[in-house]
């Protein structure tokens, strides 16, 4: 993989507008750089004022066909009037590319930040999600994956292994606890869900609140168990959870059945997640970005910490998995 993959070292503020100006759009403003590890993302104003954000994809990570699925997937929520930030067809098209780099135009989407313990709030995200699913039922994506042990457990395990920022008093340690949980994953993986098209990674921090939800940002999308888009939005003890659980559900069903058999991937994908994202940690070391914003990465404490997550997730895994209570 060359370095620009990393480093983005190309993508010149020269760059971004001569690629805005390549696909029709000439920014008046300044170009504001938005949280975004994976790729670029940038806002600004175009000579008639209106606001924009632009999106350059992170080279080498998606292939073309993969982001027109992302993109198609947008527009088939926003045609379905659920409310996905979709992008822009600019010269006939949502998907440009200019000088190496894949980019896209979004309209620049204002709001208010989720409230996690807000339980109204919850119950509209947990409707429109059934809304998101009933339209990601109609059909899988094809170049995009779908969640599995490969991508989340075997290639992340690789990729730890091989790692130089574990230090090497922790690294037998923590290696051998990464075994041990996913060794305990994968007793209670099972596939026995019908895989639909999902948002992929929706936490909080990927809906925004404008007199009802709005979803952000669906580069993660891809197949997977309807659970999937559910288990983030749940946070504090089991008690807790298990009301929030309720509150989405209940609001889910109205628009698409849910197999409760799924409540008992919840710990199995949370694992995956927490061995997932410390490997791509890790693989984005390379891009200046990531030691800027992950600095504890290189700390020994950091490493013992994870070891003892791990340690405690295995525990998690082997406890009864969240239950609701039946309706009669």
């Amino acid at each position: 993989m060359n370095n620009s993959a990393f480093n983005f070292q190309a993508l010149t503020p020269d760059l971004i507008l001569d690629a805005l100006q390549d696909a029709g759009l000439y920014a008046e403003s300044g170009l504001t750089e938005l949280n975004s590890y994976e790729n670029r993302v940038f806002q600004f104003m175009d000579e008639e004022r209106k606001r924009y954000v632009v999106k350059f994809y992170r080279p080498e990570r998606w292939s073309e066909e993969q982001i027109a699925e992302e993109h198609q997937f947008s527009l088939d929520l926003q045609d379905a009037e659920v409310p996905a930030v979709a992008p822009l067809a600019l010269q006939g098209k949502t998907l440009h590319h200019y000088k190496g780099y894949y980019f896209t135009v979004f309209p620049s989407v204002g709001g208010r930040q989720y409230e996690i313990d807000n339980l109204d709030q919850m119950e509209w995200v947990g409707r429109f999600l059934g809304r998101i699913h009933q339209v990601g039922s109609e059909r899988l994506f094809i170049a995009r994956p779908t969640i599995g042990i490969d991508e989340y457990l075997t290639q992340p395990r690789q990729i730890l292994a091989a790692s130089t920022l574990i230090p090497v008093k922790q690294r037998d340690r923590f290696l051998a606890a990464t075994d041990k949980l996913i060794e305990t994953i994968t007793q209670y993986w099972h596939l026995d869900w019908q895989p639909l098209r999902l948002h992929g990674d929706c936490h909080p921090g990927n809906i925004l609140w404008r007199d009802g939800p709005m979803f952000v940002d669906l580069d993660d999308a891809r197949n997977g168990p309807a659970i999937q888009d559910l288990w983030m939005l749940l946070h504090g003890e089991r008690k807790e959870q298990l009301i929030q659980l309720d509150i989405l559900l209940e609001a889910y069903s109205e628009f698409a059945e849910f197999d409760q058999k799924q409540l008992a991937l919840i710990e199995p994908l949370r694992a995956m997640r927490m061995v997932y994202y410390l490997a791509w940690v890790t693989r984005r070391w390379q891009d200046p970005a990531f030691p800027r914003s992950f600095p504890w990465m290189t700390d020994a404490d950091f490493w013992l910490q994870q070891t003892a997550a791990f340690t405690e997730q295995v525990k998690l895994l082997q406890a009864p998995p969240l239950q609701l209570m039946p309706m009669y």
